[in-house]
Order: C-alpha cells, then structure tokens, then sequence
C-alpha cells in the first residue's frame, strides 16, 4: 500500500502543489515563497519521516494570510488522501518537544472529527516578517481539510521563533506516530468499524 498524494489547488489568491509521502525518510523540497513557513515545514517532515514537496504562490503583497490558509488546507488533503480508509494506522499520537528555552506539546486523534486547540501565550506580532498568529491559521485549516484533532500546547518559551519551531517538530512527530501501521490493528482503530 503505497500512501502518497498528490494536491493541486489554484484560485484567484493562492497556487500551490504539494506531493507527500507518509512512508518516507524526511526528505522535503519546500518553497511557499515564504520563508519562515518554508523553515517550519521542512523540519515538521524531516521530524515527521515525511517526504514533501511543496511549491505555492500567493498574493503576499496583500499579506501572507492566504498562502498560509492554502498550503494549510492543501496539506491537510494530502494527508487525509494518502491514509485512504485509514487501515492499521494507530490513530492518536503525542510528542513533547524542547527547543532551547521553549517547551510544546502536541496530541492528536486522526479520527475524521476535525477540531484545533491552541494553547499558546504567544503575543500577536512578527518574527522577521512573518505574523505570528498566521502559526493558527495554518493549523485550523490542516486539522479541518484533514480530519484531525489537533491539540497544541504551548507550556513556555520567551522566544517566538523557538517557541514555534517547538511546535511544528511536536507536530511532525505526533504525526509520524500516528500515521505508522500497527499490525495488530485489523481494519481500523475504532469500535465503529470507521474513522
């Protein structure tokens, strides 16, 4: 079972093409033509043991909101495409991150029941040029497209780039955990019968 994807989106703001490996070895190409989000997104698959190629435009010189939205949403598809039925997976996954003086958590339920909670004192503000409050939007739109609760938790950090670096590495982590087969697991992870 090969669990890849392929997701293409282009509208009047945003064009962007992701192709995703769930069984890969961290290998990523990523150009948002943003490049703090490139930063995050490349360390999130190399944590993650994901290979992601990543190629978007927008409208940055509105702002970089809907780029981040996209890429969000088309990555969240890419995910939910590459699990198919979802077979084997062990569904729920967590990780703790340090990184320097911060401190994230991330837990997660691959369960096609989409919801984001955001846990973190982060002012409102920049690191470089890239707004800090965009890190929600991006992560409100990957768990909607895919299907996930997303729990973050920010418990400490004085700086924001370390704080969210912090969180993306806990979040690839929690993935990877998350999206690995458990041979144990026939059908899926659920008393349902479905995720």
């Amino acid at each position: 079972m090969k669990r890849k994807a392929k997701i293409e989106r282009k509208t009047l703001e945003t064009d962007i093409k992701i192709d995703i490996n769930i069984d890969g070895s961290g290998q990523y190409d990523v150009n948002t033509s943003i490049p703090f989000m490139d930063h995050m997104l490349s360390l999130m698959a190399k944590h993650g043991f994901f290979d992601l190629k990543i190629k978007a435009s927008g409208d940055t010189k509105v702002d970089l909101h809907h780029t981040v939205e996209d890429v969000g949403i088309c990555l969240g598809e890419g995910f939910k495409q590459a699990l198919g039925k979802k077979d084997g997976i062990a569904r729920y996954g967590n990780a703790s991150v340090p990184m320097v003086e911060a401190m994230a958590s991330v837990v997660l339920d691959i369960s096609d029941r989409p919801f984001l909670v955001y846990n973190s004192k982060l002012k409102k503000g920049k690191t470089g040029e890239f707004d800090t409050e965009l890190i929600w939007e991006f992560f409100r739109a990957f768990s909607s497209s895919a299907g996930i609760t997303l729990h973050i938790n920010v418990m400490y950090g004085k700086d924001t780039h370390h704080t969210i670096e912090a969180v993306f590495k806990a979040f690839g982590r929690s993935l990877d955990k998350a999206t690995t087969i458990d041979k144990r697991i026939k059908g899926v992870m659920s008393t349902k019968g479905k995720l």
